[in-house]
Order: structure tokens, then C-alpha cells, then sequence
């Protein structure tokens, strides 16, 4: 995989862990995070959905930033947690839940909404009249996820830890980054990573468009196909294990 030169977009923690693993199987990176995360101030009402957190029969944990901080806020407040099922997004998401002494339940086929809705112990927890469940998210989205759940008989609460916001940087530093480096991929990690990747490239985006687009679910490649990327490679994850598997499945580009 030694031709592929490849932009990543995560924040600068785990871009760097990311870089760390192309590195030792010849993969060249670059970084350039798109995302920054701000915790939120945390509202009375919030911290009261930590309070009760044993009335949820549910928890689950969409992100690495919710899990920090989630855990954060559960130390402050509950000895030990309370006993309930657990489960998150993705398998690094997850890690970070284990370690603190939970026992996690994630899908293995996919990080996204959609395979963690077809796990087993989530639809028996479902099937109870009543279950509560509670979303640590970041401000905004799973939408489609408390959606389902909802549908599904469950009574859902978000509970908001933090916004992703953009760096600065220099209008053309993007496009800059990639001809200097010789880039022939792009790295995004979420959605609004996507988003922040077209609103950072600018009147660039249609030659930026044509790099091949490596993305960790079908969402996010719906909306960069939409958006007009020419060539996306649905990952099924955000970890790197499934990168690299996406790398080794298609052809590398010419040097």
C-alpha cells in the first residue's frame, strides 16, 4: 500500500494514532484535522439525566469525546454506575467504556446507526414496555438513531457533551496541503467531518471532488456521492483496522 499518500481530517489526537498505524504498513499521511472538540457547559437538567442515570435501562455512547466526557461527568456524581446495558457506536468508542470497567455491547460489521440497531441484546432490551434509553451524543445528530429507537417502543433522551467545531485556517490551505504533498486520498471520519471538508475546500471542491474519498459508513457516503465525490469508499467503520482493510481492497493509485 505504499503508493497511497493519504489527508487525514479527524481531530489531532486521533489523527495521530491513525498516522502511527499507516505508518508501520507504508502508508504515507498527512494531517489536517477538520474537527475540534469543544465540551459543552453542561445544564441543570443535563446533569439531572446523570442523577437518574439508573432509570435508563440503555446507554449508549456514539462517540470517543461522548465516552470521555460522559465518563467525566458519571465519576462526579455516581461511587460506581449504576447496573444497566451499554452500548456505542463503534469498537474504539467501546474500548474507552471497557476501560472504565463496563461491559459493552457494539456492532462488529459497521460503525453506524444502523448495524448497532440490528444487535440482538438492543432489540431484547427493547422489547420490554417502557425501556428508557439515553444518547450521549455531541450537540447535534443520530437523529435517525432516536428515530428507530422510538419506533421500536423505546422512550429516548439525548444528553448533548460537546460541538465539533472547524479550525482555522488559511482558504487555500487544503488545496495547498494536497499538492504539496502529493496526496491522491482524503480521510473523513463523520458527517460533519464531510461537511467541513467541502466547506473548507470551497471553489476548490470540484478538483478536490476527484481524489478518491474513504468515509466510515453509507450515510456519509450518501452525502459525499450527493455532493459530488467521484470515487467513495464506504470503510464500514471509523477504525483504523477498517481503513486498511478499505486500502487493501482497492487498486492503488499510480505514483
Amino acid at each position: 500500500m505504499t503508493a497511497w499518500r493519504l489527508l487525514l481530517t479527524r481531530p489531532a489526537q486521533e489523527s495521530a494514532a491513525l498516522a502511527t498505524v499507516l505508518n508501520d504498513v507504508g502508508v504515507y499521511s498527512s494531517s489536517l484535522p477538520l474537527l475540534d472538540i469543544e465540551p459543552l457547559t453542561i445544564t441543570g437538567a443535563q446533569r439531572s439525566m446523570i442523577f437518574d442515570l439508573d432509570l435508563y435501562a440503555v446507554v449508549i455512547v456514539v462517540s470517543k469525546p461522548a465516552a470521555r466526557l460522559g465518563l467525566a461527568l458519571i465519576d462526579e456524581i455516581w461511587p460506581q454506575p449504576p447496573v444497566q446495558q451499554w452500548f456505542s457506536v463503534g469498537a474504539a468508542t467501546a474500548q474507552i467504556l471497557e476501560d472504565y470497567g463496563l461491559s459493552v455491547a457494539y456492532p462488529a460489521g459497521g460503525d453506524d446507526s444502523e448495524a448497532l440497531l440490528e444487535l440482538a441484546p438492543l432489540r431484547d432490551a427493547l422489547a420490554r414496555p417502557g425501556t428508557r434509553v439515553l444518547i450521549m451524543r455531541g450537540e447535534d445528530g443520530r437523529e435517525l438513531l432516536a428515530e428507530r429507537l422510538r419506533e421500536l417502543g423505546a422512550s429516548v433522551d439525548y444528553l448533548p457533551l460537546y460541538r465539533r467545531t472547524l479550525p482555522q485556517y488559511a482558504a487555500s490551505e487544503l488545496s495547498r496541503r494536497i499538492e504539496a504533498e502529493r496526496l491522491n486520498g482524503v480521510v473523513v471520519s463523520s458527517g460533519q467531518g464531510f461537511e467541513h471538508l467541502r466547506l473548507l475546500a470551497g471553489d476548490a471542491w470540484p478538483e478536490i471532488a476527484q481524489l478518491p474519498l474513504f468515509v466510515p459508513s453509507p450515510r456519509v457516503a450518501e452525502m459525499a456521492k450527493a455532493a459530488g465525490a467521484q470515487t467513495v469508499l464506504d470503510c464500514r467503520g471509523a477504525n483504523a483496522t477498517a481503513l486498511l482493510a478499505a486500502l487493501r481492497a482497492y487498486p492503488e493509485p499510480a505514483l
